[in-house]
C-alpha cells in the first residue's frame, strides 16, 4: 500500500514528511555550498552575513548581526573579520558606546555580494525549475500553516 492511504499511522506519516523536508533542505544546502566554493571562492556562512548586511542601509550591532543569523558572536565575527580582510565589511565602534562594534559592508563588499546574490537567485532558480505559480503558492500556504501551528505550540 502507498503511503498516501490512511493505514500508515499519521505520527510515522508525519516523521516521514519531516525527514523528506531535512532531506530536500540538506542536499539544496549542500549544493549551494558547493555552488558558493567552486564558482565564487567563497562560502555560505560568508553569503549569509553579506546578505544581512545588504539588507541594512545603516551599519549592524555585531549582536544584531548574529541574532538575526542565530548564530553566536564569535562565529558571526569570524565571518566578518574574513570578509574585512578581503576589503567587503568594515567594522568601527560605535560612537554612543566604544565597547559596541558596528559592522557594514563597503562598497566593494555591496558590489561583490549583488554579484553572488544573483548567482545564488538563478542557481536556486534551476534547482526548483519544477515548480510553477500554483505549486509554489500551495507550497507556501502549507510553509505558512505549519510555521502557525509551531508558533501556537510554542507561544
Amino acid at each position: 500500500m502507498s503511503e498516501s492511504t490512511h493505514d500508515t499511522p499519521l505520527s510515522q506519516r508525519r516523521l516521514r514528511t519531516w525527514i523528506r523536508l531535512l532531506r530536500l533542505t540538506r542536499s539544496t544546502e549542500n549544493h549551494l555550498r558547493e555552488f558558493l566554493r567552486v564558482n565564487y571562492d567563497t562560502t555560505l556562512p560568508r553569503f549569509d552575513v553579506a546578505a544581512a548586511l545588504h539588507r541594512e542601509a545603516a551599519p549592524l550591532k555585531m549582536s544584531e548581526l548574529s541574532q538575526r543569523l542565530l548564530v553566536s558572536n564569535g562565529n558571526a565575527t569570524t565571518v566578518v573579520e574574513r570578509l574585512e580582510k578581503d576589503g567587503y565589511a568594515s567594522r568601527t565602534p560605535s560612537a554612543e558606546d566604544r565597547r559596541v562594534v558596528m559592522v557594514e559592508l563597503t562598497e566593494k563588499g555591496r558590489a561583490w555580494f549583488e554579484e553572488l546574490a544573483a548567482a545564488h537567485e538563478a542557481e536556486v532558480d534551476k534547482l526548483f525549475a519544477s515548480l510553477g505559480h500554483g505549486k509554489l503558492d500551495t507550497i507556501r500556504k502549507m510553509l505558512h500553516h505549519l510555521e502557525g501551528s509551531q508558533d501556537d505550540k510554542n507561544g
